[in-house]
């Protein structure tokens, strides 16, 4: 699954592209917003409900036995999230930027054919966070800091880039930490790292949260290991 870089990038960009939107099934399904820093649902929580993102971000976090925080993933418009695990959510969910998500009631022990168009987005969901989640790791092991945060900008404008002449932008909505949680290294490290970024005429940047990629092709040079 990560014979090269560019693979590993196109694994996660198919395993995460937003898709279209459920229509809800019944009158189970209902629309929440939630505010910055406000939580959709606590690690350990009886999971009753799937939630499928509208608008907005959503930041899913484990905290470790020492007590270290690990950002496991972020969604984005067209992700589902709130998987059960043995009827229990894994993860805490938080959103970073206001998020519009629907919520639909779901329990696995159902029979499929209750909520067909539910439960195969549920399925896929299943088998690409599966699948997101190992080429995670596997970005962690052995890569420099350079190498990580490149592949971490390069996942971002995949899935929330917007055109900007010959340039890509990305408008942040985590910040330093959450991106060094994520990626296993410090806030100091990332923020370094994206200095030199700039620097060097990869990046341009518009305050802290706005991003332009000024040069693609030696983006993915980096992200690379080149």
């Amino acid at each position: 699954m990560f014979e090269n870089a560019s693979g590993h990038f196109r694994s996660v960009h198919s395993a995460l592209k937003p898709k279209t939107a459920l229509k809800n099934e019944g009158a189970d399904g209902f629309r929440r917003y939630l505010s910055q820093g406000e939580h959709l649902f606590y690690e350990a929580d009886r999971a009753v409900f799937v939630y499928e993102v509208v608008f907005g971000s959503l930041r899913l976090t484990r905290i470790q036995q020492d007590g270290r925080r690990h950002v496991v993933a972020f969604a984005f418009p067209g992700d589902i999230v709130g998987l059960p695990v043995d009827g229990r959510h894994s993860t805490e969910c938080v959103a970073v930027a206001p998020v519009e998500v629907i919520a639909h009631r779901y329990d696995p022990a159902a029979p499929p054919e209750q909520k067909p168009g539910l439960h195969a987005r549920v399925l896929a969901a299943a088998l690409e966070e599966i699948r997101a989640l190992q080429d995670h790791f596997l970005m962690l092991g052995r890569r420099s800091a350079a190498e990580k945060v490149a592949a971490f900008i390069l996942w971002l404008e995949h899935r929330i880039g917007e055109g900007a002449g010959a340039c890509r932008l990305i408008r942040l909505s985590m910040n330093r930490a959450d991106i060094a949680d994520h990626l296993g290294l410090t806030p100091e490290t990332v923020s370094r790292t994206i200095t030199q970024f700039r620097e060097s005429r990869l990046i341009a940047l518009d305050g802290a949260q706005t991003m332009l990629i000024l040069d693609m092709p030696r983006m993915k040079s980096v992200a690379e290991g080149g």
